[in-house]
């Protein structure tokens, strides 16, 4: 592993750039449903399920405190072609449903690797997961246990993606990783345009003033007003967490 001289972390309210090997110290890692398909559009693919456990589970045994909130758009999106004749409440809730069983699916896999893991949901279902409760979360991270947010904020209209921004403040995490199927930030899609160029850095303001789709508006402020830096990367490289850790520049730095 490489020494402090030669890793250096982004820089960024709640950046840690002073443990030995350079690396954050609390993250959290947003994951979006359609990662653990795995591109086969729907369920769960376990291959794909274990192999990003294995990078959670290396990450996480270099010291880094690891909480991750986990989409459902792999069986449910409340805005989603399939919910457009449904009442969106009823919508919301099935998607935030389906978070959780992607959360359940995780956290067998991560802890099959030896890793403790607790899934701690918005929505009350004590025979499945802990409710969330943020004392009880950081206390679970302090103690060495990757902690999973699932059923988003448990409340309708909200993105996984706003959850995800509003636990890494809840929890005080150093930086709000969005592991995408893209290198990072493009001034247009870059599955759909040639042309399109990267960002490897860029404000919060700039997404929601140039209209990228980054993540929902409601997130994107939210980063913003509570200055929490992000790094949106591809997580289909083998290793691309681990090497966003421990402060390689990969992916595009977003930053208030």
């Amino acid at each position: 592993m490489a020494n402090t001289t030669e890793i250096s972390c982004y820089s960024g309210a709640g950046a840690v750039c002073d443990t030995p090997e350079g690396m954050y110290k609390r993250i959290v890692l947003k994951l979006s449903g359609e990662a653990l398909a795995a591109g086969r559009g729907f369920g769960v693919d376990v291959t794909r399920v274990h192999e990003i456990a294995q990078e959670i589970t290396e990450v996480h045994a270099m010291g880094v405190e690891v909480a991750i909130v986990v989409g459902g758009g792999n069986f449910f999106r409340g805005v989603a072609e399939q919910a457009k004749d449904m009442d969106r409440v009823s919508a919301d809730n099935m998607g935030m449903l389906a978070t959780v069983i992607n959360a359940l699916a995780l956290q067998d896999a991560i802890e099959k690797k030896g890793t403790v893991c607790r899934v701690m949901s918005a929505i009350e279902m004590n025979r499945v997961a802990e409710p969330y409760i943020r004392r009880r979360a950081v206390r679970h991270l302090e103690k060495g246990r990757v902690v999973i947010f699932a059923a988003g904020l448990g409340n309708p209209y909200f993105s996984t993606d706003t959850a995800a921004s509003l636990r890494a403040m809840e929890i005080k995490a150093d930086v709000l990783l969005k592991a995408t199927k893209v290198e990072g930030v493009y001034d247009a899609d870059p599955v759909l345009s040639k042309d399109a160029v990267k960002f490897e850095h860029i404000t919060y303001m700039e997404i929601l003033r140039l209209g990228l789709k980054v993540m929902d508006a409601t997130a994107v402020s939210l980063c913003k007003d509570n200055n929490l830096p992000m790094i949106i990367f591809n997580m289909n490289h083998p290793g691309n967490i681990r090497r966003v850790v421990s402060g390689e520049k990969i992916g595009s730095l977003v930053t208030a």
